[in-house]
């Protein structure tokens, strides 16, 4: 015991003080071969089904906090082959006002084809399907009752849905004490209708604040790559991970400048967002364990109109498996 609080203390020590972000990006880095705190075992049969309730909390580089509810339920043919799919329930509020909804969902299915050396080799591909374009005008309190006042439609930072179909694939390479992992998601169909706009809030008292929001007006995202390299400290019932996340744009985000009533190329959209992972976790039995992960920004791009950004994320699971 006294050697897992060491272990413990070391990780969120080092954690709090900045070497640690979640996932700021569109979802994929939770998906199948790509998830993070992977259980790994040669030594026990895995259950074929597993039911995760998440919660998390994002705080953005603004104003606003991100909490999201997610059943995760992962349902296993055989020991090669396994399907998940992630229902999650929105809440965001800040200086702006609040929203709350049904967020995209994530569909995945995954295959382990073998061994590379010491380590499963592990193949995903799945989507993630909207259930919004992006639109939401939300409540603020501060306007209600205001005569006159329309509500107006927020910045991403407070929408639920991305409002894009995406084509997500990845690979992960795991043992017992490192996953390596790496996925494209790449956005399809765009239905993405924001509208927010600067000049539609000058009643707003701060009008510095108003323009920290990027515009994406009718937004097409760009595409991502992330890599994952994680060493993880295993016992019976405890385990721990320490771990980097860097995704990168590879191309830039468009969206639509009603200045100039075009198309444009956002400059600065693409770009490396590196994170840094701290996770531990508790096995009661076979059946149930929960797990903890909380990450910190290390470094964003320069312009982020999808509002996917995070300062820090906690996350907290209960798994059980049938």
């Amino acid at each position: 015991m006294l050697r897992i609080a060491l272990i413990l203390t070391a990780i969120l020590s080092v954690t709090f003080s900045g070497f640690s972000q979640g996932c700021s990006d569109a979802g994929f880095c939770t998906m199948g071969a790509m998830r993070p705190d992977q259980s790994y075992s040669k030594k026990f049969n895995i259950k074929p089904k597993s039911l995760e309730l998440n919660y998390y909390k994002g705080k953005t580089t603004l104003s606003p906090v991100v909490r999201v509810i997610t059943a995760d339920m992962t349902y296993t043919i055989n020991d090669k082959m396994a399907f998940q799919i992630k229902v999650p329930y929105q809440m965001v509020k800040g200086n702006l006002g609040k929203n709350k909804g049904m967020g995209d969902i994530s569909l995945s299915a995954s295959r382990n084809m073998g061994t590379v050396g010491d380590y499963d080799l592990n193949l995903t591909v799945g989507a993630k399907i909207p259930t919004g374009d992006a639109s939401d005008k939300g409540e603020n309190e501060e306007f209600e009752g205001v005569v006159g006042r329309v509500p107006e439609q927020l910045p991403m930072y407070y929408q639920v849905s991305l409002g894009t179909y995406d084509f997500v694939a990845g690979a992960s390479l795991i043992n017992d004490k490192w996953l390596f992992a790496t996925g494209i998601q790449v956005p399809v169909i765009h239905q993405n209708k924001n509208d927010f706009r600067w000049g539609k809030w000058t009643d707003y008292p701060d009008q510095d604040y108003i323009q920290e929001y990027f515009l994406a007006n009718d937004l097409e995202r760009g595409i991502d790559v992330m890599l994952r390299a994680e060493r993880n400290f295993r016992f019976l019932n405890y385990n721990f991970s320490l771990g980097l996340l860097p995704i990168y744009r590879i191309t830039r985000d468009e969206r639509y400048d009603f200045n100039i009533d075009e198309r444009i190329k956002v400059d600065g959209s693409t770009g490396l967002a590196l994170s840094a992972l701290a996770s531990a976790g508790y096995q009661f039995n076979v059946s149930n364990a929960v797990k903890l992960i909380y990450g910190h920004k290390l470094m964003e791009r320069n312009n982020n109109p999808d509002g996917l950004t995070r300062h820090s994320v906690l996350s907290f699971s209960y798994i059980y498996k049938f």
